[in-house]
This record gives C-alpha cells, structure tokens and sequence, in this order.
C-alpha cells in the first residue's frame, strides 16, 4: 500500500518508533447495502480506510478515499464514532496508532471497482450477509448504520 509522503519523511527521522496518526473510515451505504474493499495487504474485507492529511479535514479524507480505492462518489452525512485503534506493527517494523473517525457516507453515484493497487476488488453487500471481518470493522459499520443513533454518554476505549 502506498505511503503518504509526509509519513515518508517523517519516518526518515523518527524510524520504526510509534507514530500517532490521524484516519477515517468511510462506511458507504446505499440502500441496504454496504460498499466494502478487499485489501490487497491481508485480503481482508473491510469498508474504506486512509489516513488523513496534514491540514485535511477527516470528511474530506472519507470522501477522497472512497473515490480513490473504490470509484465511487459519496458524501459524508455524518461522524458515527471516534475511537482509538489497537497498535499496529507492520511488515517492515513500523508502529503506529489511528485517531480514527468513522463516518456515515451516502452514496451519491458510481459502481465500485479496485480503483488503486491498495485493493483486490470492491462491491456492495447487503447488510445481512457481509463477510467474515474483524469485530472492529463490524463495528464500525454497525455504529454508521445506526438509524436512530444516540450521542454517546462514555466514550468507548480498549487497553493496548
């Protein structure tokens, strides 16, 4: 998967330490259907990810995404859940954790379609059968779907 340049840089002086970095996840709904990627790294189906820019507004990084992984053109209708990812240690040694904004997003037009190398395939699923994936992803989708969401009172968090 491609690595933002800003990231680049600042692994040129900070090597494989932690970096705290900001994300979005766009869970795209249409109908009674949910848009989802295989990634391409672990053949995982998730919704779309990506990491927000400096100076991006996290909407702005979910609608982006969406178009650039998946072809597809949405609209961000509302913030679902912040949260704090679990660590990440990837493949070359790098560490990192997300402030991840998961995002409620409308589908305003297009047909999905692995747009970048970043995926192996993208498509709708009906909310009643998606794949296998992680409790997070389910989660975070569960949160986007809900119709009638409440503003939460506590904020969930999870120990590293």
């Amino acid at each position: 998967m491609p690595i933002p340049e800003f990231i680049v840089e600042l692994r040129r002086h900070v090597g494989h330490a932690p970096l705290w970095l900001v994300a979005a996840t766009a869970v795209v709904l249409r109908d009674q259907q949910v848009l989802l990627v295989q990634r391409s790294d672990n053949h995982a189906w998730t919704p779309v990810t990506g990491i927000v820019d400096p100076g991006e507004n996290p909407a702005d990084t979910a609608v982006r995404e969406v178009l650039e992984e998946a072809g597809i053109h949405a609209t961000a209708s509302r913030l679902a859940w912040v949260h704090v990812t679990r660590p990440i240690v990837y493949a070359n040694g790098d560490q990192t954790q997300y402030l991840d904004h998961v995002f409620r997003m409308d589908w305003i037009a297009g047909e999905p379609f692995a747009a970048d190398d970043e995926n192996l395939a993208a498509r709708w699923f009906d909310l009643s059968s998606m794949p296998d994936m992680s409790a997070d992803m389910h989660r975070r989708i569960e949160l986007a779907g809900d119709e009638n969401p409440n503003v939460p009172t506590v904020f969930e968090s999870i120990s590293p």
